[in-house]
């Protein structure tokens, strides 16, 4: 690894790399209920007290939009100086698993209600741009969990419809260092106008870390791997870093980067 003028490059042999990232982050909405029902969203709760029939996705049940959710967004994205959207849409993003019981995630797509906007990093070696690409609302899913008999899995249904901000950045961001800046950053902005509590141990803000590597000099991007739903800055940094050297090592071998989607074993790093 070279920090050389503070530039983070992957050295192989003869060889150097830059690392690109993007992040979509994931960001709780602070607010006492739910994006489309009136549901509690309290953490800590006995699991499955704080679902309605809407949450539980009973046959009949309309989803009404929660007025506040929706100026915390707004207010998040004037922090990120950022194009309102007049008009924003929402879409189905169907997908079928047992902590979302709608078997669809209501989420925006084309039309969000937040679009480019810009985050001022404050770097060692000066002041860094990162892009925003957009902002958009959609419903968090429930909660599965592996780990309390061999046999069976449980669901609780207590975060299922509890409104989230994804934030997407553009692909801006070179170094583990900047990612960690970003993420603090972009914290402190949605703590000061109290839109997100950034909790990330309980969280209530993840992020999914795109990562390509290319050349040194290079301006194509090199194809990218997703790895999903990362809780904690210091496991951001250790899955780019892994993440990226995968990739490098496979170019040195002559093999082909497959565009994919992955999980950073936190135990096994």
């Amino acid at each position: 690894m070279s920090k050389k003028n503070l530039e983070y490059l992957i050295n192989r042999k003869d060889n150097q790399y830059e690392v690109v990232i993007g992040l979509e982050v994931h960001a709780q909405v602070l607010s006492e209920s739910k994006l489309f029902s009136t549901s509690a969203t309290k953490f800590g709760a006995e699991p499955n007290t704080q679902v309605s029939l809407v949450d539980a996705a009973f046959p009949g049940m309309l989803p009404v939009i929660n007025e506040y959710c929706i100026k915390q967004a707004i207010k998040t994205g004037i922090g990120l100086n950022a194009k309102i959207n007049k008009r924003s849409v929402f879409d189905r993003k169907n997908y079928f698993y047992a902590d979302l019981p709608q078997g669809y995630q209501i989420s925006q797509f084309k039309d969000p209600i937040v679009g480019e906007g810009k985050v001022i990093l404050d770097m060692p070696d000066g002041q860094k741009e990162v892009g925003i690409e957009r902002l958009h609302l959609e419903q968090d899913a429930g909660k599965s969990i592996h780990d309390l008999d061999p046999q069976n899995t449980f669901v609780d249904l207590n975060r299922s419809g509890v409104a989230l901000m994804e934030i997407v950045s553009k692909p801006d961001l070179r170094s583990p260092d900047e990612v960690s800046t970003y993420i603090k950053k972009l914290r402190s902005i949605m703590r000061y106008l109290g839109t997100c509590d950034g909790n990330m141990q309980e969280g209530s803000l993840r992020a999914d870390v795109n990562v390509s590597v290319r050349a040194k000099g290079s301006k194509e991007f090199g194809t990218r791997c997703e790895i999903k739903n990362v809780n904690s800055i210091k496991f951001m940094q250790m899955a780019i870093e892994y993440e990226a050297n995968r990739q490098v090592d496979l170019i040195e071998e002559g093999k082909s980067i497959d565009q994919e989607t992955r999980l950073f074993d936190t135990k096994k790093k």
